[in-house]
């Protein structure tokens, strides 16, 4: 078997599709997109069918380490996002073949069901409990919401006081029948990173996802030094030589690699183990679509320290199409008290309705992250 031909769409809310074909007619579908940067991933996809088209998909390493090596410049969110998509692909492709799910490759399960959550509010923070209403009538009771809104590296104490309350008021409207994340997004510089896990330690979240950015990981430590709240992160890191650094450092309790950022299943699995080797929980970062999310339930299945999964399902972000509208076997992506069930289809386990992506991205426009500016003008952290 050969690959013959890389196809890409771009389409709304802000993913994009890559189908992988063969001379045996069998394809593969994978996600290589970066929220706001899908044209750049784009041509980086294609830059990198080079190298792929025209050889055995089955060798699934070679080709990770041909399309990670060959071009003397590597890592980074373009070329590793582009990577992750072609690597998800390879790997349906391969499932397809021997007739199994990618989780059954992989070595088989370590669990039954996978914990996922939902966000909550948008990025500034409101209505966050008619929210949860929604949400708890369907089957949740784990959410995340961002943590504050914009934030100067030293804010004032109304700032802090406005991110508290609305923390506040999901424990005194729910107590303990829901757990929530903050996520600070990278938005919250080291000085007021310290003020607001103080603050907000009481009201026990789940974890604090980014207190500050992953330029910033030193600090993980001397955070977690102060607080008992796990840390979270890695959406931002593309490898595991990036995790590498984190993770001996200390300070990190839940690691968040993207399956369609960081390098695919073949890197997602080591950065896993990895994780593991120190004590660190797994909860890839998934905002993104059909193809990203089961990719990622499949590393979930294999790694004993998985804990959670995000899923995009009804998320702000999802103007103009939702996840399951370009899926064609919607009832496997279902809910059951808030976990979902493996993949049980060979390969990834997602239909692609392929018309519609056709049809779809023809009207696709090109998202883009907004930009936030403090009040004296200065560029504010998104």
């Amino acid at each position: 078997m050969k690959v013959t031909a890389f196809k890409t769409w771009r389409v709304a809310p802000r993913w994009m599709f890559l189908k992988i074909e063969t001379d045996e007619g069998i394809s593969g579908w994978g996600e290589p997109v970066l929220e706001g940067r899908a044209r750049s991933v784009e041509t980086a996809v294609h830059e990198l069918s080079e190298i792929v088209i025209g050889q055995d998909p089955a060798r699934i390493n070679d080709l990770w380490q041909a399309m990670y090596r060959s071009g003397f410049y590597r890592g980074g969110p373009i070329l590793m996002s582009a990577l992750s998509g072609i690597d998800q692909a390879l790997w349906d492709i391969k499932g397809k073949v021997l007739g199994a799910p990618v989780w059954q490759l992989l070595g088989g399960l370590v669990r039954d069901r996978m914990k996922v959550y939902s966000w909550v509010g948008g990025d500034r923070p409101a209505n966050v409990i008619e929210g949860i209403n929604t949400l708890r009538a369907i089957g949740f009771d784990t959410f995340k919401l961002n943590g504050c809104e914009r934030m100067g590296m030293v804010d004032s104490s109304k700032t802090v006081d406005a991110a508290v309350a609305v923390v506040a008021e999901i424990r005194g409207a729910f107590g303990n029948a829901v757990e929530f994340g903050l996520d600070f997004h990278g938005r919250v510089a080291a000085p007021m990173a310290r003020v607001l896990i103080k603050e907000l330690e009481p009201y026990r979240p789940l974890f604090i996802e980014e207190p500050v950015l992953a330029e910033q990981a030193e600090l993980y430590p001397r955070l977690a030094e102060m607080t008992a709240i796990p840390i979270a992160a890695g959406e931002r890191m593309y490898s595991r030589f990036e995790f590498k650094h984190v993770f001996q450092r200390g300070g990190l309790a839940i690691a968040q690699p993207d399956l369609s950022h960081a390098g695919g299943i073949t890197e997602c699995v080591k950065i896993a183990s990895m994780a593991e080797a120190y004590d660190v929980g797994l909860a890839p970062h998934c905002p993104l679509g059909p193809v990203a999310l089961a990719s990622c339930l499949h590393v979930d299945f294999v790694s004993r320290n998985a804990v959670l999964q995000e899923q995009s399902m009804g998320i702000h972000y999802n103007q103009g199409a939702e996840l399951l509208d370009y899926v064609l076997n919607k009832e496997d992506f279902r809910f059951h008290d808030g976990y979902m069930l493996p993949p049980q289809k060979p390969g990834l386990g997602v239909e692609i309705d392929e018309a519609l992506v056709i049809e779809r991205s023809k009207q696709a426009v090109d998202w883009r992250t907004p930009t936030w500016r403090h009040h004296d003008g200065a560029v504010a952290e998104w």
